[in-house]
């Protein structure tokens, strides 16, 4: 009998909140643009009222690039840029309150972080979150959705998957085809989007959560003995 357990975490709007990442990505593209002030207005209003067309604020921020006709390769070295400042006191990130009790307590679980950003300050990002060795497992560059399929394709079949993300298409879409479990966080809405759980803090549904792991948890068999 397989009783293995998996968590797989995204990053940027899971584990790590704060718009201050996706400013700093706006800032580095709003240099290219004929009004960076007007630029930036734009994108404080997307992550202050997030809409169904973004699927989070790094899309606001590529959709907002491509109506002011910055190029891609502008777009690239703006994000890599703002990568390089992450998790520092210019780019502060937080943790959920909650997560790295809930992630120490996952006795016997295997603890996944899959994101798309590249391998950048992912460390220091993960210390200043205060989640350092609370992850059995990093994958980053990941090119979710299709690096999610590739993902579950090396789990066992039988394994109790639960898949967290702040993208319904990235994160949890693969999950759910295949009938694993999934939590859906964050304040942009995806119309398409079914999750098992749903909220708009991870903090809102760690008890959630901790009731799933309960009960997919396989229960000890007592020991019987003679006499």
């Amino acid at each position: 009998m397989n009783n293995r357990i998996t968590i797989i975490f995204d990053f940027d709007g899971t584990i790590a909140l704060g718009d201050g990442p996706v400013l700093a990505y706006a800032q580095q593209v709003a240099a290219a643009t004929a009004d960076p002030g007007a630029f930036m207005n734009a994108i404080q209003l997307a992550l202050t009222n997030p809409d169904s067309e973004s699927l989070d604020g790094y899309d606001a921020v590529r959709r907002a690039a491509e109506e002011a006709a910055v190029d891609a390769a502008h777009l690239s070295r703006s994000y890599l840029a703002s990568r390089g400042q992450l998790g520092t006191p210019e780019v502060a990130i937080s943790a959920p309150d909650g997560l790295a009790d809930f992630l120490a307590a996952a006795e016997n679980v295997e603890r996944i972080l899959v994101t798309n950003a590249p391998d950048i300050r992912l460390t220091e990002a993960l210390a200043s979150l205060g989640l350092t060795g609370l992850f059995d497992r990093v994958v980053a560059g990941a090119g979710k959705p299709d690096g999610l399929e590739r993902l579950l394709d090396e789990i066992p079949e039988e394994t109790r998957v639960l898949s967290i993300g702040d993208i319904w298409f990235n994160d949890l879409a693969p999950a759910h085809r295949r009938g694993h479990a999934t939590a859906l966080v964050g304040e942009f809405v995806d119309p398409d989007a079914t999750p098992t759980f749903r909220a708009t803090t991870l903090t809102a549904l760690l008890p959630q959560l901790q009731e799933w792991l309960a009960s997919v948890t396989p229960t000890a068999t007592p020991t019987l003995t003679e006499g």
